[in-house]
């Protein structure tokens, strides 16, 4: 491996930095989601549990434990035509305090023609003083389905940890068929705690998440989602954007437990009733 990949110290006495990447990308055949390609490097690490119907599951792990300033992570992934693929992740990615720079991480997805990819990792977690940069860029073909979910939480409540400052930056981009679907720009910068206690932010909550859906089919989604999120601080939408569909939805909780206790059945109805990932409850 290269000394990159080891994470070794550069010369000069610079500090070492996390870096990793990870590709992967499927196929059909004979009747199931099959591997195409299959690459990792540096602390970006893939395992694919074993799956018995007929679709694909890749768990992302960052071997690094977490990530601060200068760190690096980039994914890549394709879903074939006619293939399904989830993607997640083994644990919730921390954001720890950075002395110095940003922490990045780059996410690309292509979709192909009748397939289906959900983007599902588990929560991220700022801490206080945590600086990070992150995008999703998705290309879907004209009839392929995806939907993303990422939920973020400042610092862990049950732990007494009150994020007071940092930096992060969300920014997502979904094209189908080359024309702009979906575009999203988050930024939180400097005085958090300050910024999340304005009602018109996040109203004093601390735990937040958003999920885009873009099948065919959206609208008949909206009324099920909607009893779903009665009583919650949530909300849903559906979009036409040229003759493109869409749901976009926004949660804010209280607490981590609390985030999640809306987003498992809110993910699992739009997945048509399939449970989640099995690392989201290990």
């Amino acid at each position: 491996m290269t000394p990159r990949a080891q994470g070794f110290s550069p010369p000069g006495g610079r500090a070492q930095r996390a870096w990793g990447s990870g590709r992967l990308s499927t196929k059909p055949g004979q009747g199931r989601t099959r591997l195409d390609t299959f690459y990792q490097e540096g602390c970006a690490k893939l395992r694919l549990p074993e799956m018995f119907d007929g679709t694909m599951e890749a768990v992302l792990i960052n071997s690094s434990g977490g990530l601060t300033g200068g760190d690096r992570m980039e994914w890549r992934f394709s879903a074939g035509p006619q293939t399904a693929l989830t993607l997640t992740t083994q644990a919730c990615e921390r954001i720890y305090k950075a002395s110095a720079g940003v922490a990045e991480i780059d996410t690309r997805l292509t979709v192909g023609a009748g397939a289906r990819l959900d983007w599902l990792p588990q929560e991220t977690i700022l801490f206080d003083r945590a600086a990070l940069r992150r995008s999703l860029e998705v290309e879907l073909a004209d009839d392929a389905t995806f939907l993303a979910v990422e939920a973020v939480l400042l610092g862990r409540k049950a732990m007494g940890e009150t994020v007071l400052s940092g930096s992060f930056r969300d920014r997502w981009r979904i094209r189908r068929a080359g024309r702009l679907l979906h575009a999203d720009h988050l930024a939180l910068e400097g005085e958090i705690a300050a910024l999340a206690s304005r009602s018109a932010v996040l109203g004093g909550g601390v735990a937040f998440a958003s999920l885009v859906f873009c099948a065919g089919d959206c609208a008949h989604h909206l009324a099920p989602l909607r009893r779903l999120l009665a009583g919650t601080q949530g909300g849903v939408s559906h979009v036409t954007v040229g003759g493109m569909e869409k749901l976009v939805i926004r949660l804010i909780a209280k607490d981590g437990f609390s985030l999640r206790k809306t987003l498992v059945p809110v993910i699992s109805h739009l997945r048509l009733g399939a449970s989640l990932p099995k690392v989201w409850n290990l």
